[in-house]
């Protein structure tokens, strides 16, 4: 047996990657049991199916002893008339087989697109509950292949290869019994091969199973090369990369291929063994058994129902290998499954949204005490992101926080609503620690816009509408107003209009206007906004500042700003630099008093005066 291809990328090659071969040594059936929840309220659609398919199993095996009955008597004899009540009962034999098979697939047909279901959306709602840091970690390729091709694998496994993994086995059993009760000795010739054969399936299944890992995870890379076409087919095809792309992708489907081929081949291998051991011994039994036949020691209708149930068995043993292999996708699939569903949820997340406790002094705003911060995967020997960040924004206050890229400004707003959570140090809302707030409470009472506009495959209406989704159409207007959204009523069904994929047919300053609209739509206590004008022109941009200091006067808001147009529309700033809080105050003040805030402004304004006198130009 060959080796697997060692591909250039795979997720085994990283210990820490979250699609990575667990470490323990694997059970395919214990694996396998993990599903059980999920088909036990099915079960008895299952053991229907499978005594179905025992029946018409059963009623094969009958057969090569009919036709024992129809050799040993009217043959023999020659007695034609005799042969009528035999072929009758071969005949019903037949049909019962047939019907009992058609039974059996529609039986679970139905019952197991349930269990699919049910699983798929386990799986999608444990997504939604896990942390950001596990989306950080993942490939999306990775989560939608768990969520697509190893559902179906599982559900596969669920209608054929479990049912006849038992029926056949059974089958087998009885049908040695069979043989051995017509002639004991061919029966021993015929059970000579099984001594190898589970040898080498044992073998076989160690090696299988981690080539079907190898070959699901893949899928799961080559999924995701896919996803990122798709999304970023504007950008490839921008800058001339669509080749680039098409040859990592056919890199990709090359090692995928290899792998298949190492898996096709360990099964041929298994195969050729399991075929060719039986039939060597079916050989021999009739060699011997003519030689019985020939000194009278046995009749022609023993030999010829022995030769009958030996290839009636052919089935059950020759389906084997493909049993094993399918079952060990089966377990790989689940393992893949449960991955995702054995991740940990962060403490809460799945708590209904309760009233949030209120503090019994003065409302506080919010404040960061001494917080620190570093990405999980970080590697140990880099410093903190953030490094003690001390600040106050005041109830009713506008506070920007300004700072050069990468110092973790998006990163410190994205504590807030505890998307992560903070290293050390303490984070309150009105005097109430966030953490001990439940994320859904939590999240209701901070909104978010990011720099980054994410719209979903849906109406303007159904999009904005996600920041509050007990709102009425007046605050929906309010919001799009607020965000100088009325390109929205130009189209064609107005705010019920899909945007489509990502929100790709909208432009970027018309994307950004109604994620800030989803942001302010249920006028929330606290507000974060991550430079969120950074996308519209200087005309949008007035109308948008006009309107939106109507809604800040109404909350508390943190907003991460970039240019000095957005930073005015702030009460104070503060500059956050090497991850710590260096200075806070008015615009006015910082520039006179902070040569690093001066210096940072100063190139902002050089950068908009530029920009002004080129437009006039």
């Amino acid at each position: 047996m060959t080796e697997p291809p060692t591909p250039a990328h795979s997720p085994v090659d990283n210990p820490t990657d979250a699609a990575a071969v667990p470490a323990r040594k694997r059970s395919t059936v214990r694996s396998l049991l993990r599903i059980w929840p999920y088909a036990r309220p099915i079960r008895w659609f299952l053991v229907g199916s499978t005594s179905a398919a025992m029946i018409a199993s059963l009623a094969g095996l009958l057969i090569p002893l009919v036709l024992k009955q129809i050799v040993d008597g009217p043959v023999a004899h020659r007695h034609t008339a005799g042969l009528w009540w035999p072929a009758a009962l071969l005949l019903v034999l037949g049909v019962a087989e047939a019907l009992l098979f058609g039974v059996r697939r529609w039986m679970v047909a139905r019952p197991l697109s349930r269990v699919e279901q049910t699983m798929r959306a386990d799986l999608y709602a444990r997504l939604q509950r896990l942390p950001v840091s596990f989306h950080d970690r993942w490939a999306s390729g990775q989560l939608l292949s768990r969520a697509t091709s190893d559902m179906f694998t599982i559900r596969l496994f669920l209608a054929f290869p479990l049912v006849f993994l038992i029926v056949n086995s059974m089958v087998f059993l009885i049908g040695i019994g069979i043989m051995f009760s017509l002639d004991w000795q061919l029966g021993l010739i015929a059970v000579l091969p099984a001594a190898p054969l589970i040898v080498l399936c044992s073998y076989f299944e160690r090696r299988y199973s981690a080539a079907a890992r190898l070959a699901q995870d893949q899928t799961g890379d080559l999924a995701t090369i896919i996803e990122e076409s798709v999304l970023g087919i504007r950008i490839l095809k921008a800058f001339g990369r669509h080749r680039t792309m098409a040859q990592r992708f056919r890199e990709q489907a090359r090692e995928l291929r290899g792998t298949e081929l190492h898996k096709a081949r360990l099964l041929a291998n298994l195969w050729a063994v399991i075929v060719g051991l039986p039939e060597l011994a079916l050989a021999c039994s009739l060699a011997v058994g003519v030689v019985q036949v020939a000194h009278g020691s046995s009749t022609a209708g023993t030999l010829v129902a022995f030769l009958s149930t030996a290839l009636a068995l052919r089935w059950p043993v020759e389906s084997l290998g493909w049993l094993l292999a399918y079952s060990n996708e089966a377990a790989t699939a689940t393992d893949r499954f449960f991955e995702v569903l054995d991740t940990p949820l962060a403490e809460e997340d799945d708590q209904p949204t309760v009233d949030a406790p209120q503090p019994a002094g003065p409302r506080d705003g919010i404040r960061f005490e001494g917080v620190r911060f570093r990405y999980p995967d970080a590697p140990a020997e880099t410093p903190d992101l953030l490094q003690g960040v001390d600040l106050h924004v005041r109830t009713g206050e506008t506070l920007a926080l300004v700072g050069t890229t990468g110092s973790g400004k998006t990163t410190l707003t994205a504590l807030l609503p505890r998307l992560y959570d903070s290293t050390s140090g303490r984070i309150t809302l009105d005097g109430v620690d966030i953490t001990e707030l439940p994320r859904p409470t939590l999240r209701r009472l901070v909104s978010v816009a990011f720099e980054e506009p994410t719209l979903f495959s849906a109406s303007v209406k159904e999009n904005v509408l996600m920041g509050a989704p007990g709102a009425d159409e007046n605050a929906l207007q309010r919001a799009l107003d607020t965000a100088q959204a009325q390109f929205v009523r130009a189209l064609p069904q107005g705010p019920d209009t899909q945007v489509g994929e990502q929100g790709l047919s909208l432009s970027g300053g018309q994307r950004q206007r109604l994620a800030l609209a989803r942001a302010v739509v249920g006028g929330p206590e606290f507000l974060v906004l991550d430079d969120p004008l950074s996308a519209l022109d200087v005309h949008t941009e007035a109308l948008v500042e006009k309107a939106l200091r109507r809604v800040l006067a109404e909350t508390t808001a943190l907003v991460v700003a970039h240019r000095p147009s957005t930073v005015l529309l702030a009460d104070r700033v503060a500059l956050l630099s090497d991850g710590r809080i260096t200075a806070v105050g008015t615009h006015h003040d910082l520039l006179e008093s902070c040569p690093e805030y001066r210096e940072l402004m100063s190139g902002e304004l050089a950068a908009a005066g530029s920009a002004s006198e080129g437009s006039r130009a």
